[in-house]
């Protein structure tokens, strides 16, 4: 891939943050949700290239905008895989809370594991513990071998989890070994990639998420120089079937980083919609708006940040 997409690419979740920011605190999930998906699918329209959606907003019958297998893109340059989510919390937005994002990953045909709509049990870190996380290994020796990794100890790591009841256990896990736990109501896509920026004060993230998120946040962390495994957890049969039907034989089986997401030349783009440990969230003053990004490439390990005014009575840049 010879040219740097990503810069054109945050564009695409700029826009779709600066929609759905307008309904942050209102309390219609719906609306922000479809805002994002608006503005998002019209930006993506003029990035150089011939995408397929493989991580989406579901199947064709079920969305009729950003759909898994949809071509997206201007048309002209390389055949990519595009994998995508709007509004990244949009109960987060409804709602007025912290770490909602508009997000996109990019990479050659074939780079993202296909999945089905279910949960992933995940266990994400950065850098400085590449190679210490084994889903098969109990959380109090995950969190042992992070720590010895880390040079540090267990006591001062700080691990984040989803506040859902199916991890009563992990969190007691979590606890009983001395690691600091930090407890988040939705977004857990956003506390993946924070493993990565040891200034966010996040170090691990585990417990149970959804499968698509893990695609997403796995592209974020290759760019990183992170680690991350996965497992799918489907909730019932219908959800084993479904797996099956894409290609998937062993709903048990354990997927690293490199299954998750895979290639020389992966992509990834996100803004901040309301404000989160790693980006800010849109900023709106009277004819504009402020937005902050991160945009990462694997092949030159670039990170950047990206703080952009949008002026209100000019046209867009897509």
């Amino acid at each position: 891939m010879e040219r740097n997409l990503a810069m054109d690419v945050v564009r695409v979740t700029e826009a779709a943050a600066l929609s759905s920011a307008r309904w942050m605190g209102l309390g219609n999930e719906k609306a922000a949700r479809q805002a994002a998906v608006d503005a998002m699918r019209l930006a993506l329209d003029a990035v150089p290239f011939c995408g397929t959606i493989v991580i989406g907003e579901g199947d064709r019958d079920v969305a009729p905008m950003l759909f898994i297998g949809e071509r997206i893109g201007s048309g002209d340059g390389q055949a990519l895989d595009v994998a995508l989510d709007p509004l990244e919390g949009t109960k987060i937005v409804a709602q007025g809370r912290a770490n909602a994002m508009a997000v996109v990953a990019i990479a050659e045909q074939g780079g993202f594991l296909h999945v089905p709509d279910t949960h992933m049990e995940k266990i994400a870190v950065g850098m400085k513990a590449k190679g210490a996380v084994d889903l098969n290994l109990s959380p109090e020796q995950n969190l042992q071998n992070i720590a010895d990794a880390m040079k540090c100890y267990v006591e001062d790591l700080t691990v984040v989890v989803l506040d859902r009841p199916r991890h009563a256990e992990l969190i007691r896990s979590v606890g009983e070994v001395g690691a600091r736990i930090k407890v988040i109501q939705d977004g857990d896509v956003s506390a993946a990639i924070a493993t990565g920026f040891p200034d966010t004060g996040v170090d691990v993230l585990m417990g149970t998420g959804g499968a698509a998120e893990g695609v997403l946040a796995a592209a974020a962390l290759q760019c990183l120089g992170g680690d991350m495994q996965g497992r799918l957890r489907p909730r019932n049969e219908e959800e084993v079937e479904r797996a099956r039907r894409i290609g998937i034989k062993d709903v048990d089986q354990v997927y690293g980083i490199g299954d998750l997401a895979r290639g020389a030349d992966i992509m990834f783009a996100a803004t901040g919609v309301t404000d989160g440990d790693l980006l800010r969230g849109v900023r709106f003053f009277g004819g504009g708006a402020r937005t902050h990004s991160v945009v990462m490439r694997y092949r030159s390990g670039t990170v950047r940040f990206i703080e952009a005014t949008h002026r209100f009575d000019r046209r867009p840049e897509y």
